[in-house]
């Protein structure tokens, strides 16, 4: 049975890249916790559609592309259109590019930076202002990564995102916490998803990394389900600016 504090029924949370990998299992997991979801993305995410609706969950789908901010504003008013409200934001939708620094591109750089990190900002503010103006608060759980705290090597504009991406929610905290509005972060460890498939395939970075992660394996979208529910429910209404890395110990090590 579901503690009463981390209940999300009647909730509306709004899910960016929810077709697939992470965003997929956050998406499943608020809603089986009893929220309605809005996915924003360019495609319809018609299987997390159908897995949602099988848990008696209202679904909506927001097209847009968030690689620029053109859409922002649409997606918030789209979510409270369709399904009566927005409680909780999660800023899931990102891309990674990969190259040596001698060789980086801007277009690799600008490509990166702008999914990452100025969207989520801005799509935060749209959310943040709607509470604002309606004189309440809600939640927003970005999504980190392990290079929030680490340089890692190639990526250098995912690197300088996901380490952007911990110091807005920092940021925001510190601004909104006052207005009811928390803004926390989960950090991802090394997940089986399409982000980390190049990584899974090279068998030298993948046992090396298998090596270093005390639980012995790449973690799958359902681990996320526990933070997830967590930081968008009331059980963490006095947890603001966290961080909170679902890594399978890599940090620990």
């Amino acid at each position: 049975m579901t503690l009463p504090s981390f209940d999300l029924a009647g909730r509306v949370a709004l899910v960016t890249g929810a077709n697939t990998g992470l965003g997929q299992g956050i998406a499943l997991a608020l809603a089986e916790a009893g929220a309605d979801i809005a996915a924003a993305g360019r495609s319809a995410p018609e299987e997390t559609r159908a897995r949602v609706e099988a848990l008696g969950r209202r679904f909506a789908f927001v097209e847009a592309a968030l690689d620029t901010i053109a859409p922002v504003a649409g997606v918030v008013e789209a979510t409270v259109a369709q399904l009566g409200g927005l409680d909780i934001l999660v800023n899931n939708a990102g891309t990674i590019r990969r190259n040596d620094a001698l060789d980086f591109t801007e277009e690799d750089w600008d490509a990166v930076m702008g999914v990452n990190l100025k969207t989520l900002f801005f799509l935060s503010q749209a959310a943040g202002r709607h509470w604002a103006e309606a004189g309440r608060g809600g939640k927003i759980v970005n999504i980190a990564s392990m290079l929030s705290f680490q340089g890692g090597i190639r990526v250098a504009s995912y690197t300088a995102s996901k380490s952007g991406v911990l110091g807005l929610t920092r940021l925001l905290a510190n601004e909104w916490a006052g207005k009811g509005i928390s803004v926390n972060a989960i950090a991802p460890g090394y997940f089986a998803t399409s982000n980390t498939e190049a990584l899974r395939r090279d068998a030298d970075r993948n046992r090396a990394i298998l090596e270093r992660i005390p639980a012995g394996r790449w973690g799958v979208p359902a681990d996320l389900a526990g933070a997830a529910v967590f930081l968008s429910s009331a059980a963490s209404d006095y947890v603001h600016g966290a961080v909170v890395p679902v890594d399978g110990g890599w940090l620990a090590r």
